[in-house]
């Protein structure tokens, strides 16, 4: 049995630690909250740039883009999204196995895709197994704006463009609720199944169609990564929320056990030293 001493050190180690994750997850908390308002303010800019996207590219006949068109695969592009840090249960997990068992079965060579890595988590993870990682970004801001991700995502989008890549996967984890979060799959480029729910409304173009193809699907693709990585942080906070909760509980119950061995080993040493007394008195008499 352990000494009273060693029993005392391990409690007073817990309490610290329960301390420290009951701060973690009151943070992640309150970022969770605003991350997921920045999330659903999001939903009606994309809403409506894809109605507007659509009508063009479903209701023009004379429009068209190689943005819109799919082409022989040769190459494929997959953007990770993940978090620059850990203690987030098996948030990064999830996404990474499902992305290495994907690429994995979809590809024999190296030479057949590449990798953008947002997030130090999955940059480290590909890199780690000598998986093709062309571009990757780190430090992102837990609240980011389009001016953090403006760079990585336009050479995203360039390098579709210039035929790097043929077609585009996004990875990323969706927001459910607090306690659920779902790995989401998306096929970025080409768009080629673009719709929407809502009904279509009737749009005049100036100058033309294709122009303004030009101009708004590029930034209709950056802004669908934008979209996600959004989700993806409040999955990511709510995710550190709950493994926080989780640790805090199990540490609650560790103190709880250590005070009741304390207490045991403490009567049993006040027991031994009255028997002893006992004793001692009794073999003077």
């Amino acid at each position: 049995m352990a000494s009273l001493r060693d029993i005392k050190s391990r409690i007073t180690s817990t309490k610290k630690t329960s301390q420290i994750t009951k701060a973690m997850q009151m943070v992640s908390a309150a970022k969770m909250n605003r991350a997921e308002m920045n999330a659903k303010a999001f939903v009606p800019y994309m809403e409506k740039i894809q109605e507007v996207t659509a009508s063009i590219a479903l209701g023009s006949n004379d429009a068209s883009h190689p943005m819109l068109t799919s082409r022989p695969v040769k190459k494929t592009g997959y953007i990770v999204i993940t978090s620059d840090r850990g203690l987030a249960g098996a948030y990064n997990s999830n996404i990474l196995r499902h992305v290495f068992q994907t690429v994995k079965n979809r590809h024999q060579s190296d030479d057949e895709y590449a990798i953008i890595a947002i997030g130090r988590v999955g940059r480290d993870f590909f890199k780690k197994r000598g998986m093709n990682v062309i571009l990757d970004i780190v430090g992102v801001a837990d609240q980011p704006s389009f001016a953090d991700i403006n760079d990585i995502t336009s050479k995203t989008v360039g390098m579709f463009a210039d035929e790097t890549f043929d077609e585009l996967y996004l990875y990323y984890s969706h927001y459910v609720s607090a306690i659920q979060q779902d790995v989401t799959e998306k096929k970025l480029l080409p768009l080629s199944d673009i719709s929407t729910s809502a009904k279509l409304t009737s749009y005049e173009f100036e100058p033309s169609a294709e122009d303004i193809l030009e101009v708004l699907l590029p930034q209709y693709a950056e802004s669908l990564i934008y979209g996600a990585l959004l989700d993806s942080k409040a999955s990511e906070h709510a995710a550190r929320m709950t493994a926080m909760k989780s640790a805090t509980d199990n540490a609650n119950e560790l103190i709880s056990s250590l005070s009741l061995s304390y207490n045991r080993a403490r009567q049993a040493a006040i027991t031994q030293e009255i028997t002893e007394i006992v004793g001692g008195a009794a073999a003077l008499e």
